[in-house]
């Protein structure tokens, strides 16, 4: 799960194995293989390291935040 922050200013998590695609538009809409989508606030770049380091924690077995 990666922490994302909504338009409406709302800190949430979402599903990262679940991201389909990431459209910028000009806000950020993740939209998830079930077909539902967010508008963030957060970053591309922001993002996209999110999903990598939940990636290499879950490949070095981390199961709970550092």
């Amino acid at each position: 799960m990666v922490e994302v922050v909504g338009i409406n200013g709302e800190v949430f998590l979402i599903n990262a194995t679940l991201i389909e695609k990431i459209e910028f538009i000009p806000e950020t809409k993740i939209t998830l293989t079930t077909g539902k989508y967010y508008l963030v606030k957060d970053t591309k770049d922001e993002i996209v390291n999110k999903i990598i380091i939940y990636n290499q924690k879950i490949l070095r077995g981390v199961t709970a935040e550092e």
